[in-house]
């Protein structure tokens, strides 16, 4: 891989200003006109994007479709909507203001910058990407170089469809996102975890730029008594271990009522069987770990509780078979992190407000799943608790609605994006207000004298 160095990462940072400073990417037509060749990069490619995701990790075509190619949506949503969401919106103005008119028009900020992580590879960049287009930015991509055969991909075919001084990648480690971060940009957008979130958080207040934080954190699953057992453990079980648990928001550990615990472990161990074999590092559709690193982090975390379902692992392979374990402590390493892998800790809990305390004393967590039939308890959970986001009944599947904004709170994230939300989270909305000539009262002009009393009228 090789590095870019500081000064062509500020050579293309001023290119792409240039280039916006042409107020080419004001216009609504060429937004337009952008989103469509980036659906074009997406459809003509897909062949490669998948060789590159098994390269990096071992996706099946069906996950690359499902949770990468599928990224395509949110560029036909934007297609869809760009021109309602570019037009300036009518805003209400009180009475005493009856000679004024007010709007709100979108704009775009300028020269963004995108920071992918490693673990969707693709997707994650398509994502906010379109956001930026659609909102009318320049754009600098940094993916990750854990996935480097996706990264050299990105590179190439970006650099195909677009012009440099319009959307630019730069490839390299640390060291080039140190360089890009160096620099004064109009928004950053950073997917990864809460440590760098902070050092990315950092270096754009030298800035004053601002940041959206797409980051991560221990993400609870509730399961009630009241509930499917057999769609609760596949939606569980299909949620937690697709892209080998990798994913900002898997569950990453289960709540369950001690009436159904022993059910429930049953039913996800017969699923995992039904899912990938008997032997999941023989199956097609079940993924490796990223890197050596991340498998060592992950297999410390095998120490702790017991081991009711799979445990094996293979360094070599990168491979750490689905995995449950019960009897876990809050105190043991893997209750202290977030896990990112096809590791889960099973803990039970025999009355719901237990449950609702030990989530509330963590910090708020990118999503919070319950499952239950119960709603009066769904309503409970929604108002007792603090996440990014919700899904009831369901793992992962409120991400693939682009009506829904997707983004943390608190130690799991800052701002939002998907649809709407990425075209605001790269827009400034820029407040208008035009007075006419045809009537000029005096009330609020000097000399003041004999006035007051009519403001204090005015202001109550």
């Amino acid at each position: 891989m090789v590095t870019i160095s500081t000064s062509k990462i500020t050579e293309i940072i001023e290119q792409q200003r240039i280039f916006f400073h042409t107020g080419k990417t004001k216009d609504v037509n060429f937004r337009l006109k952008q989103l469509q060749k980036l659906k074009q990069l997406v459809t003509e490619n897909t062949a490669a994007i998948t060789q590159a995701l098994k390269a990096d990790l071992n996706k099946s075509e069906f996950e690359a479709y499902a949770t990468e190619i599928s990224s395509i949506n949110e560029i036909s949503y934007a297609i869809k909507n760009i021109k309602n969401w570019t037009k300036p919106k009518k805003a209400d103005v009180p009475l005493d203001f009856f000679s004024y008119s007010a709007k709100i028009y979108p704009e775009p900020l300028g020269v963004v910058l995108i920071i992918s992580p490693w673990n969707y590879p693709f997707g994650l960049i398509i994502s906010p990407l379109v956001g930026a287009i659609a909102a009318g930015n320049c754009a600098i991509i940094k993916p990750s170089e854990l996935a480097p055969h996706t990264s050299n991909l990105v590179v190439e075919l970006i650099t195909k469809y677009f012009p440099s001084e319009y959307i630019a990648v730069v490839e390299g480690g640390v060291e080039t996102s140190q360089e890009l971060l160096a620099n004064k940009f109009d928004h950053i957008f950073f997917t990864g975890g809460t440590s760098i979130g902070k050092i990315v958080m950092a270096a754009a207040a030298k800035h004053l730029t601002p940041v959206t934080l797409e980051l991560g954190g221990k993400s609870p699953c509730i399961v009630d008594t009241d509930i499917n057992l057999e769609h609760t453990a596949r939606r569980i079980t299909w949620g937690k271990f697709i892209n080998s648990g990798q994913t900002c928001v898997a569950p990453d550990y289960l709540l369950v009522n001690q009436n159904i615990k022993q059910d429930l472990i049953a039913a996800i161990q017969k699923t995992l069987k039904e899912f990938y074999g008997d032997n999941p590092a023989q199956s097609p559709d079940y993924g490796r770990i990223i890197s050596h690193r991340h498998f060592e982090r992950l297999t410390k975390f095998l120490n702790n509780g017991k081991i009711v379902v799979g445990g094996e692992t293979n360094f070599e392979e990168k491979y750490i078979a689905p995995t449950i374990l019960d009897n876990v402590a809050l105190t043991d390493t893997v209750m202290q992190e977030e896990i990112f892998g096809p590791i889960l800790p099973v803990i039970e809990y025999t009355d719901i407000k237990d449950a609702i305390a030990l989530i509330n004393s963590q910090a708020k967590p990118l999503a919070l799943y319950l499952f239950t039939q119960n709603q009066p308890l769904q309503q409970r959970i929604l108002q007792e608790t603090s996440s990014g986001g919700v899904c009831i009944n369901d793992t992962i599947m409120h991400i693939g609605v682009s009506s829904l904004p997707f983004g943390g709170v608190g130690d799991s994230g800052i701002g939002s994006y998907h649809g709407k939300a990425s075209f605001d989270t790269f827009s400034h909305y820029k407040s208008v207000l035009k007075n006419s000539f045809w009537l000029d009262l005096n009330w609020r002009y000097a000399p003041y004298k004999d006035k007051l009393s009519l403001l204090k009228k005015i202001i109550k």
